[in-house]
């Protein structure tokens, strides 16, 4: 097999950083080119630090790695985006938190997939420009699981496999799909979804971003769609996730203002 290059450039998102020894950062990327990696950042944390600022959580940037014992080390970082009027609203940084989050449970180090790099690039463009977020968002979610083999099924019943009738449904994680009312009542972990929410959902799982976008929709839909997504999540992870308390504590802090 050849060897690995000790130095290598990558084009990458900051998914998150944390402090690591005295002055160092350490960082979760996702790369184009080599899926999630862990990588230090010697000495960012110091106030004349070159790297600071190009090493910000949502950052699209372009790095030089080294191959370290343990971890990668950054030896360059330049922005390549900083989405900077996005951490302009905290509703908006709650959503980019979302979208990094569940990016980085459903991924394994090291595991290459460009398209869902593209993905997230195209999500956190859209969340620093006027875009409905919750519409963002939820696009994220059917083509993110779409792309990591969990697409939802919902034009048939996964029990009976027929046809779906235009009155309200269930949905089962377990099963990974939309289930009639007739087997969907007795169903253990079953939540129901309202024929809106799931015309709207079948419109993403179809359609291109452009075309998503003309979808209006109510705001008490757009939050089953958000519990439904949630729940179908937080099954295939086996665990909850953070973001979702904090996006719905500054949503509720903004309606109260």
């Amino acid at each position: 097999m050849p060897r690995q290059p000790r130095s290598f450039r990558v084009e990458a998102v900051i998914l998150k950083h944390s402090d690591f020894g005295e002055a160092d950062r350490l960082l979760s990327i996702f790369t184009r080119q080599r899926g999630k990696l862990r990588a230090i950042a010697k000495g960012a944390r110091k106030m004349r630090s070159r790297k600071a600022g190009h090493i910000e959580p949502f950052t699209h940037v372009s790095l030089q790695l080294a191959t370290g014992r343990n971890l990668y080390i950054v030896t360059q970082a330049e922005a390549i985006d900083t989405f900077s009027s996005l951490r302009e609203d905290l509703v908006r940084v709650g959503y980019a938190s979302y979208v990094v989050e569940i990016l980085d449970k459903f991924t394994y180090d090291e595991e290459e997939n460009a398209p869902l790099f593209r993905l997230l690039i195209k999500t956190l463009s859209r969340l620093s420009q006027d875009h409905e977020p919750e519409l963002v968002v939820r696009y994220y979610d059917i083509r993110l699981l779409d792309l990591l083999g969990f697409r939802p099924e919902l034009h048939k019943c996964v029990v009976s496999e027929a046809e779906i009738k235009p009155e309200d449904q269930f949905f089962s994680a377990a099963l990974g799909g939309v289930v009639s009312p007739q087997h969907g009542k007795a169903l253990e972990g079953a939540v129901p979804i309202s024929i809106e929410a799931l015309k709207y959902l079948r419109h993403f799982q179809r359609s291109s971003y452009k075309d998503a976008t003309r979808a209006k929709i109510a705001p008490q839909v757009q939050r089953e769609l958000e519990i439904v997504m949630q729940h179908y999540v937080t099954y295939l992870l086996e665990r909850g996730l953070n973001t979702p308390s904090f996006l719905r504590r500054v949503r509720r802090e903004r309606e109260e203002s």
